[in-house]
């Protein structure tokens, strides 16, 4: 997480704390920003991976066949998630914290129904 001088008015909707320090999670940057290009890539990736499972449908291929790619791409997708997940405990979860007050309580109960999201998959 970098700290960056405000080049206006915060773009959350959290009401700013007095005194709390200004992150780039102010400015609208997103955990995951770093990565972008390559989460993008990884996700062609996964679809390339769903479009090969509606060729072997449509191929008529073993089912056993596609049922393999079918969990593979459910892994890869489950991966994705994982890193998306570290990602923003890296940097929003850790903001809030930095800043104080309530968001911090907030952010942790949304990463904690996520989590909760992801183990019902």
């Amino acid at each position: 997480m970098t700290t960056t001088e405000a080049a206006g008015p915060p773009v959350t909707d959290t009401p700013r704390i007095e005194g709390a320090p200004v992150t780039d999670h102010d400015q609208g940057v997103h955990g995951y920003h770093k990565q972008k290009d390559e989460h993008l890539k990884r996700l062609r990736r996964i679809e390339g991976q769903i479009r090969g499972l509606q060729r072997m449908v449509d191929e008529d291929v073993y089912c056993i066949d596609i049922l393999t790619q079918v969990s593979a791409s459910t892994k890869a997708l489950q991966s994705f998630a994982l890193q998306l997940l570290e990602e923003h405990l890296r940097h929003c979860v850790a903001d809030a914290a930095l800043k104080g007050g309530n968001e911090i309580d907030a952010k942790v109960e949304e990463a904690t129904k996520a989590i909760a999201r992801m183990m019902r998959t």
